[in-house]
């Protein structure tokens, strides 16, 4: 029996499965990069190709890191009052690292860096966290959840026929839903142009 054993094994010890999840989700991260001149640039941002399986199991993972980063955002702006635009190692940066506001600096940007350390722990890519941080959370600063979306692939994986799916950031590539409307062509009069028909007196 199964009782109390969440989730799917896919064939792995419990180290592989982590080390799985981590790769997945920080990929899904990396995918945002600014790769222009990169060998292994993404096709499409946002958005990573897997098995349904994998996809459906590294999305609570994914959706837990953008709120964690979310949360984080608050702490980074509130701590902008007390920061200095010095260069660091300039008399003047020396002298706010050693004044009160320096202090103050610290203390409210500690929960940032607390939610930085987290995710770290979380995905294990420093490159990855800090494309979250910076590009991906402030994304979705106004959206209560539901971060990714999967979408399935109509084709199977070739050599074992796996069920293959798109995992994706929502937002990126979203399709616009339109009303469908009448085709209008040029040499159709309008309504209001075309003659009326007069109606038989009886």
């Amino acid at each position: 029996m199964r009782h109390r054993r969440k989730g799917r094994v896919l064939g792995r010890s419990p180290s592989h499965r982590k080390a799985l999840f981590k790769n997945l989700a920080s990929a899904l991260f990396l995918t945002e990069r600014d790769a222009e001149l990169d060998e292994n640039a993404p096709k499409v941002k946002g958005r990573i190709t897997t098995t349904l399986h994998k996809a459906k199991e590294v999305r609570p993972l994914v959706e837990k890191c953008i709120t964690i980063a979310k949360k984080a955002i608050l702490a980074e702006e509130a701590s902008l009052q007390f920061g200095t635009d010095a260069e660091h190692g300039s008399d003047e940066w020396k002298k706010w690292r050693e004044s009160d506001n320096w202090r103050k600096w610290a203390e409210t940007r500690a929960p940032a860096v607390t939610a930085r350390r987290r995710v770290l722990q979380l995905i294990g890519d420093k490159q990855a966290v800090s494309i979250l941080f910076s590009e991906i959370a402030p994304r979705f600063a106004d959206r209560p959840g539901g971060y990714t979306r999967i979408v399935r692939l109509a084709t199977p994986r070739l050599g074992d026929a796996g069920e293959r799916a798109i995992l994706e950031l929502v937002g990126k590539n979203d399709r616009v839903s339109r009303k469908a409307e009448r085709p209008s062509f040029a040499d159709e009069p309008s309504p209001s142009e075309q003659p009326q028909e007069e109606t038989a007196e009886a």
